[in-house]
């Protein structure tokens, strides 16, 4: 019997593409122009197919099974180059797409901010965006630039720093004037907790242990597991979070964020470093490459 037979639908393996890539049935269902139901059914036909859960399904939040992971690696980058193909075929060769790459926290706070802006500057770029928390290997998923987050010594040659890694406490306008009173009233808040236990310095406990209260309690927690969340719910006001300020300075700016006036911000010795991948020489790649560098300029401004 034909490997071929074996495959799972191209729809479901698609749909599912989409959640994973948004982390979101909602978004991904209005990106490929479903229904949620619709698209939920995609998903759980292909976990049917497999014989094992693809997505942890949480209230208001999804994340990837280790299976799901493994498949979303292998797949995402797959449909995409048959996408490209398919585009080339139907409506003639457009130049190559750049692509680039970042953790979800960067690509939903900071790169989709300014991408549609570098778009309207340059139409006659293709962006392909490949968000990941994992580190991709740039020369084999035809990858052009990258994001990345790591002490100096882990950068690669040639990267260069973006911004230093600082960490607030940060609050809607309307709940920030009560929870930045003082420490106790601080405590009296939900505090937004990213479930990320590689990197104590962007949890509360970490953050309250420097203030000198290492055993201080709040009154309630609420935890999520992309860092995007946790600012989109701080953005809600549902909470107090702890703000990366490289990632959250344009929300300070504009006032839909306030951050704590009596906090220093904290300083780890990780950084966010651009790189650009070995053998990506192209016009389009160094214009891309260029507008990031103008863009922290703007931002440190």
């Amino acid at each position: 019997m034909s490997k071929l037979l074996d495959l799972p639908p191209l729809d479901a393996l698609r749909g599912f593409v989409a959640v994973a890539r948004r982390m979101s049935i909602t978004l991904a269902a209005q990106d490929l122009c479903l229904t949620q139901s619709a698209l939920s059914r995609q998903v759980q036909a292909l976990e049917s197919h497999l014989g094992v859960p693809l997505l942890v399904r949480k209230h208001r939040a999804i994340a990837l099974t280790e299976v799901g992971e493994q498949l979303f690696e292998m797949a995402s980058p797959w449909l995409d180059r048959i996408g490209e193909f398919s585009e080339a075929v139907r409506g003639g060769v457009r130049p190559q797409p750049v692509t680039i790459t970042a953790s979800i926290g960067v690509t939903s706070l900071w790169i989709l901010p300014w991408l549609g802006a570098f778009q309207s500057a340059h139409p006659e770029i293709d962006v392909r965006v490949a968000a990941h928390n994992s580190v991709l290997d740039l020369s084999g998923e035809g990858i052009d630039l990258a994001i990345r987050y790591c002490r100096q010594a882990q950068a690669p040659a040639g990267a260069v720093r973006l911004f230093h890694e600082q960490v607030v406490p940060v609050a809607h306008p309307a709940l920030a004037a009560r929870a930045f009173a003082s420490d106790e009233a601080l405590l009296q808040q939900v505090l937004l907790e990213w479930d990320e236990r590689g990197r104590p310095w962007l949890r509360w406990s970490d953050w309250l242990g420097i203030k000198g209260l290492p055993h201080a309690r709040a009154r309630r927690f609420l935890h999520f597991n992309q860092y995007d969340q946790v600012i989109r719910a701080a953005l809600d006001g549902h909470g107090v979070a702890l703000g990366r300020l490289a990632l959250v300075g344009p929300m300070l700016k504009d006032g839909r964020l306030v951050a704590h006036p009596g906090a220093d911000t904290g300083v780890s010795d990780y950084a966010y470093w651009l790189v650009r991948a070995p053998g990506a020489g192209r016009a389009e790649v160094k214009i891309l490459y260029d507008w990031i560098l103008q863009r922290v300029r703007q931002d440190m401004e």
